[in-house]
């Protein structure tokens, strides 16, 4: 069996049309990212996407590198086959969510890339078609209602919403996008922003407003006050930032604190990401896939997880539209549906990558 030979990391800064702003104070101007590359020892090769986001998971540009550099010794030599082995070295490294991701990802698309395969053809689709949402971050009406636009050309018909930081400009958002819009369908994300007290009269006005359901309203700590929330009915609950690994979902699936799953490749990897989706769908939960703001390369890599059994909702997989640019053609939307067989034109574009590669 081939072994693992090469780990190497390669920052990127792509420019985004429009900063996305979320939470209490967060916003995202552009992509700086890392594309990790894996050579196997017949010279094949897998790519990756890792997402460093400082004020999610703690990571940033350098600690990507460092992480990388503490794993490699421990990787390289060992058979792309034995993930035991993989999987060990990499669970026994905390936290670095998405370097991890990252590289087993890339170990994957090596491996099928080592059977004369591509991604496509290893992951075989549960459906034929997924539906598309486009994550909205919190802006004024003129810059929201343009970025919406953008997105409703782009073939997108399910929009993710920021909210929490204003309820009454939540709302006035809300009725201005169901206005514009009116064949669109939206649902939020708080991103934690919520207090106990106030959060069942937030998510009442929400529902009013018709959105489908509200991702993360409350601090991931208050987790019986989640909890009620639930059993109160007012809006599904979206679990994200509450169930980043398999250990963290199996706290929550005891809870019963959630009815819908956020599954993030771009943390989790291909390897927990199939293990946390088998663990949902075993108990009746329903399931979406986030890109985890990604380039249109990471948005495929990511897509190839929102075929699979047990997703059901609309998945984020459109992030790159906010992007000027990229080094993977991503296929058309259309009204507002992924398509399976669409996916299998797309590839890794080297040349277009150096425009956007750093030097460090």
């Amino acid at each position: 069996m081939p072994s693992l030979k090469r780990i190497t990391p390669r920052p990127f800064r792509l420019p985004l049309r429009g900063a996305l702003r979320w939470g209490k104070a967060s916003e995202l101007a552009a992509l700086e990212h890392v594309l990790l590359e894996v050579e196997l020892s017949d010279g094949s090769i897998g790519r990756a996407e890792i997402p460093p986001r400082p004020t999610i998971y703690g990571e940033t540009l350098g600690t990507v590198l460092a992480a990388l550099e503490y794993l490699s010794p421990q990787l390289l030599g060992l058979e792309v086959e034995d993930t035991t082995a993989i999987q060990r070295v990499l669970n026994s490294f905390p936290n670095n969510l998405t370097t991890k991701a990252g590289l087993d990802i890339a170990l994957w698309e090596a491996w099928a890339h080592s059977e004369g395969q591509t991604l496509w053809q290893v992951f075989e689709p549960h459906q034929p078609k997924v539906q598309v949402s486009y994550i909205l971050g919190i802006a004024d009406e003129t810059e929201m209602l343009a970025d919406a636009a953008a997105a409703y050309e782009a073939g997108v018909r399910v929009l993710k919403v920021k909210v929490g930081r204003d309820l009454q400009g939540d709302l006035f958002r809300i009725a201005a996008l169901k206005e514009r819009f009116p064949d669109m369908a939206l649902y939020a994300d708080a991103n934690e922003t919520l207090s106990p007290e106030e959060a069942p009269a937030y998510l009442q006005k929400w529902a009013g407003a018709g959105l489908l359901y509200v991702e993360e309203p409350l601090p991931i700590a208050e987790i019986l006050a989640r909890k009620r929330l639930r059993q109160a009915a007012i809006l599904p609950l979206i679990a994200d930032d509450s169930a980043f690994t398999l250990r963290d979902l199996w706290r929550e699936i005891q809870l019963e604190t959630y009815d819908i799953l956020n599954l993030k490749p771009a943390r989790t990897g291909y390897t927990q990401t199939l293990e946390m989706l088998a663990l949902n769908r075993a108990e009746g939960k329903k399931a979406m896939v986030g890109s985890q703001a990604l380039s249109s390369f990471g948005a495929y890599q990511t897509a190839l997880m929102a075929f699979q059994e047990g997703v059901s909702e609309p998945c984020e997989l459109a992030f790159h539209l906010k992007a000027e640019g990229g080094f993977c053609t991503f296929p058309p939307l259309k009204e507002g549906w992924l398509y399976w067989e669409d996916l299998a034109q797309c590839r890794f574009d080297p040349q277009a990558f150096e425009r956007y590669a750093l030097n460090t």
